[in-house]
C-alpha cells in the first residue's frame, strides 16, 4: 500500500475537489464515473470507515482507493456515558495525539460538541483543557472523523440523528481557520446539517469573527465573554491583551450587520470571581446593541484549582439582574458531570497505560463501543 503521506484524506477535501479526483481515479481504471458518487455517499451519509466496508463497490476497486485515498479514522481510547445521557469519546489519532467529542441528548435536540485543536493555546484561566497546553491543529479530515464517529455510533446507539453541531471542545475554532473554515462548508453542504445548526465559539479572535462574518452561510457565533470589563477579562482571558474588547465588539458589529448571523455571549460563574451584581450591569450595557443571548454556565471544578461554581443563590440574582435589564438569559444546565464532560477533562484522566492499551478501532464489522 502506498505510504501515507502520499495518498488523499478524502475527509479534508472539499466536496467537488473529491468528486473529482474519484472520478479522475476511476476513469483512469476504465470504472464508470458514477462510482465517485457511490464513494462519496459511503463517506457523506453513511460513515463508512474504510474503503472495504463499501460493499457495492467490485473488491479490486476498493483494493485500489485504499491505494491512492485515506479516509481519517481515529480509534477510541475511552467512551464515557453520564447518566443524564450525556456520552463523551476520547478519541485518539495516528501520532497518538487524543481529543474529546460530546453527545449530548435534549428534547427534539442531539448536539454534538466537536474539538478543532489537539489541546489549546489560548490559556483561559477557568479552562481544563487550557491548562494542559497545546500540541497541535487538527486537520480537516480529523475534525470531520469526530463528527463521522459520532454520529455513526448515536444511530447504532439509539439516540437518533444529529441536529446540532458546536465548536466547543478542545481547543479555539478560530485560531485553526485552515481546517475549521473548511470543516464548516463541508459539515453544512455535503453532510446536510443546516448552517443555523452549526455554532462556533470563539474567546475573540477578531480576525476569524470577520472572516465568519463574510460568508454568506448563517453560521452561528458563541463569543466567551465571561467578563465585562477589560481589566478582569484579560484575567480570565490571556487573548484579551491581544484583542480588548472595543476591538472584539467592532467584529461582533460586523458579524450582526451581516444578518441572520445569531451571537450568543458566554458567561462561566465563577465565585467571587465574576459573579458580582454590578458586573451582571455592565454586561447588561455591553451586549444589549447586539440584541444577542446570555448564557450562564455554572463554572466545572478543575482539579488543581481553588475555584468554585457560584452558589446558586448568586446565580440566580445575576439572571434575574440582567433579565430586569432586558437581556434575554438563560442558565444553562451543568451536563455529564460524572464522567469529567467538561472539555480537556477526560483527556487530562487518560494516562500513559491507558494511551497504550490496545484501540477500539471504529468499523461496520464490529460491534457499537460499550461504555467505558
Amino acid at each position: 500500500m502506498n505510504d501515507l503521506a502520499t495518498r488523499l484524506d478524502l475527509l479534508s477535501l472539499p466536496a467537488d475537489t473529491a468528486r473529482e479526483q474519484l472520478r479522475g481515479h476511476f476513469a483512469a481504471r476504465g470504472q464508470p464515473v458514477y462510482r465517485a458518487g457511490q464513494v462519496l455517499d459511503w463517506v457523506y451519509a453513511k460513515d463508512a470507515f474504510s474503503f472495504a466496508e463499501m460493499s457495492n463497490l467490485p473488491h479490486t476497486e476498493r483494493e485500489a482507493l485504499a491505494e491512492r485515498f485515506d479516509l481519517t479514522a481515529p480509534g477510541v481510547a475511552k467512551l464515557s456515558r453520564s447518566g443524564d445521557g450525556t456520552a463523551k469519546h476520547l478519541w485518539s489519532l495516528r501520532d497518538g495525539e487524543l481529543l474529546e467529542s460530546v453527545l449530548i441528548p435534549a428534547p427534539e435536540r442531539l448536539t454534538l460538541c466537536l474539538s478543532s485543536q489537539a489541546g489549546c493555546a489560548m490559556a483561559c484561566a477557568f479552562c481544563a483543557t487550557g491548562w494542559a497546553g497545546f500540541r497541535r491543529q487538527l486537520s480537516t479530515g480529523e475534525i470531520l472523523a469526530q463528527f463521522r464517529g459520532a454520529r455513526a455510533w448515536a444511530r447504532a446507539n439509539g439516540y437518533g440523528e444529529l441536529t446540532n453541531v458546536v465548536f466547543m471542545g478542545m481547543g479555539e475554532p478560530l485560531a485553526n481557520r485552515k481546517a475549521v473554515l473548511p470543516a464548516l462548508h463541508l459539515l453544512n453542504h455535503a453532510y446536510g446539517v443546516g448552517a443555523r445548526r452549526i455554532t462556533v465559539s470563539t474567546v475573540g479572535i477578531v480576525p476569524g469573527i470577520r472572516e465568519l462574518a463574510a460568508l454568506p452561510e448563517q453560521y452561528r457565533l458563541a463569543v466567551s465573554l465571561h467578563a465585562p470589563t477589560h481589566e478582569l477579562r484579560q484575567q480570565l482571558i490571556p487573548g484579551e491583551k491581544r484583542w480588548p474588547l472595543p476591538e472584539l465588539l467592532d467584529a461582533l458589529r460586523a458579524f450582526d450587520a451581516a444578518g441572520g448571523k445569531r451571537i450568543t455571549f458566554e458567561y462561566v460563574m465563577i465565585d467571587g470571581v465574576n459573579d458580582a451584581p454590578e458586573l451582571a450591569d455592565r454586561l447588561a450595557a455591553l451586549v444589549r446593541e447586539f440584541k444577542a443571548f446570555v448564557n450562564l454556565i455554572p463554572f466545572n471544578p478543575i482539579p488543581g484549582s481553588d475555584w468554585k461554581p457560584s452558589p446558586p443563590a448568586r446565580l440566580r440574582a445575576f439572571q434575574q439582574r440582567l433579565e430586569a435589564r432586558g437581556i434575554p438569559v438563560e442558565v444553562r444546565t451543568p451536563r455529564g458531570r460524572d464522567i469529567a464532560a467538561a472539555c480537556g477533562q477526560l483527556r487530562a484522566e487518560v494516562t500513559e497505560q491507558q494511551r497504550r492499551a490496545p484501540l477500539r478501532v471504529l468499523s461496520r464489522t464490529v460491534q457499537p463501543a460499550q461504555p467505558a
